[in-house]
């Protein structure tokens, strides 16, 4: 596996401050984050933490209807 302290993912149907609220709370409630930051403007979802497994946040935030592309 290849962990990281900072990421940056690409996702798809952020639209509203709601949907950065979600993100937000559903990524913090992974393992290892720290900080998760969402740029609607480019749909561009940062996160900062401690070994931070790409595979499993793309998977997080597909279930919560913001898949990566």
């Amino acid at each position: 596996m290849n962990y990281v302290s900072s990421l940056e993912i690409q996702a798809s149907g952020i639209k509203c401050e709601g949907c950065v609220s979600n993100i937000e709370n559903g990524l913090n409630q992974l393992a290892g984050i720290t900080t998760v930051k969402v740029d609607r403007a480019s749909n561009v979802v940062t996160v900062e933490g401690e070994n931070l497994d790409k595979a499993v946040i793309t998977e997080k935030l597909a279930e919560l209807g913001y898949p990566a592309i």
